[in-house]
């Protein structure tokens, strides 16, 4: 389960980063989510490689599942926000400009999709 956390956090973590950021409180927010629950993973899989879940008297049962339930929580809430920035893709960049330029392209629009998924 680790393994496929560090799979799709990285996955998402690359895919917001390489849009536009039309809305950067809410992307933000999907960054933050994805970099700690990719970052709290590599300690989590480093304490059960490395043997220190022996060493220290926590129940892990208990620990692991509160880490996934909380992960799920906020990346349901990054997921929220994350479709929510897409689905604004076809409003106008500038409101008070002659040009059409919608908030994301067609491209980051194909990217967003993905990091939402």
């Amino acid at each position: 389960v680790f393994l496929s956390l560090q799979l799709f956090g990285t996955i998402v973590w690359i895919l917001v980063a390489s849009t536009r950021v039309p809305l950067p409180l809410l992307q933000g927010w999907v960054m933050f989510v994805a970099v700690t629950a990719w970052f709290l993973s590599i300690v989590f899989l480093s304490v059960f490689l490395f043997g220190y879940a022996n060493r220290i008297a926590v129940n892990w049962n208990q620990a692991d599942f509160i880490f996934h339930g909380a992960t799920f929580v906020f990346y349901f809430g990054a997921f929220l926000l994350q479709a929510a920035t897409t689905s604004l893709h076809h409003l106008p960049r500038k409101f008070n400009s002659t040009t059409q330029e919608s908030i994301l392209s067609g491209r980051e629009y194909n990217i967003s999709i993905a990091a939402s998924v």
